[in-house]
């Protein structure tokens, strides 16, 4: 007689069936550290996130709103439509304000762009001390109102050191707050010392990160520090400087406190930017509707020089590889 043989039924190894077990166990816990991870990121971004809803969406939002009505603090906020825009258009004040506040800004940027960069290319080039970046950066450390106090005191006309140095040379004093020509070109000077430094040393980290085989690569080939400054250099830091010229723009439209402490708008409103315009009318004759309806145009005009600026600069996208 045969007996038939059987096989032992086949069992999965001890390893995969502990493995099977354990795996939703893993998954339960990995999910509940994500959501760990997802409560504590919460608690860090709330404080910033309640400053940026208090301080900035509200008040947004707000002067929007108050753009459209007639508002002086003593009354209720009356609806009067797009009279506050209406009158903006046909204010010769306003036009002769963004008039002037586009030349400081050309002024500004021009010239601090341009020694920015000299400086960022030269602290690279020559040398990297930390103490003589602690220098450049400097003046940024001092508050616009003070600068703008101690540039007034340089350049006075009777009594600045300044001007006793160009008197010294036999030159005739120069009225550089008190004059309507040199006015506005002396206060974008003032901004440029103060922030030229802090400028210089954005654009010095965005040449840190140009490989330097590149350069070593174009000196054996034989070009010089200008042949490699434009081929090499200016292509690269491309979206650095975008990034740089956007900040420093719209920092330019909202100069206030450097005029307000020097000139206060003067000599026949020479100086009167936009921003101290908005001022006057706010807190001056507390024509709030208005005011907010010139903010809210300038902010229009920051947001479409921001995306043309972007665009045209190509500020997103490297040559890096």
């Amino acid at each position: 007689m045969t007996i038939a043989s059987s096989s032992p039924p086949s069992r999965l190894p001890l390893g995969s069936a502990e493995g099977a077990r354990t795996k939703p166990r893993a998954d339960r816990a990995g999910a509940g550290e994500n959501r760990g991870d997802g409560r504590l990121a919460a608690v860090f971004i709330a404080p910033a996130l309640l400053g940026f809803v208090v301080f900035l969406l509200w008040p947004t939002l707000r002067g929007i709103y108050l753009s459209f009505t007639r508002f002086n603090l003593l009354t209720p906020a009356e609806w009067v439509g797009l009279d506050n825009y209406a009158r903006m258009v046909h204010d010769p004040i306003f036009w002769d304000s963004l008039t002037v506040t586009v030349e400081y800004v050309l002024i500004n940027i021009g010239i601090q762009t341009v020694s920015a960069l000299a400086i960022a290319v030269l602290l690279q080039r020559l040398t990297q001390s930390a103490v003589l970046r602690g220098l450049v950066l400097t003046p940024y450390l001092m508050s616009n109102v003070v600068a703008g106090i101690v540039w007034l005191w340089i350049l006075d006309t009777q009594l600045g050191i300044g001007n006793e140095i160009i008197s010294a040379v036999g030159a005739d004093r120069i009225p550089f707050l008190a004059d309507e020509t040199w006015a506005i070109p002396t206060i974008a000077l003032i901004n440029v010392w103060r922030h030229v430094g802090y400028t210089a040393l954005l654009l010095f980290a965005g040449l840190q990160a140009i490989p330097g085989d590149m350069y070593e690569a174009a000196r054996v080939d034989g070009a010089g520090e200008w042949r490699m400054f434009l081929r090499i250099t200016m292509p690269l830091l491309r979206p650095v400087l975008a990034v740089v010229l956007i900040m420093t723009v719209i920092g330019s439209f909202q100069v206030f406190d450097t005029v307000a402490v020097t000139t206060g708008g003067g000599p026949a409103n020479a100086t009167n930017v936009l921003q101290f315009y908005i001022y006057g009318a706010a807190f001056g004759r507390f024509q709030f509707g208005y005011a907010s309806a010139m903010s809210v145009a300038l902010l229009v005009v920051l947001s479409a020089i921001t995306v043309i600026q972007y665009r045209l600069t190509r500020a997103g996208q490297t040559d890096l590889g």
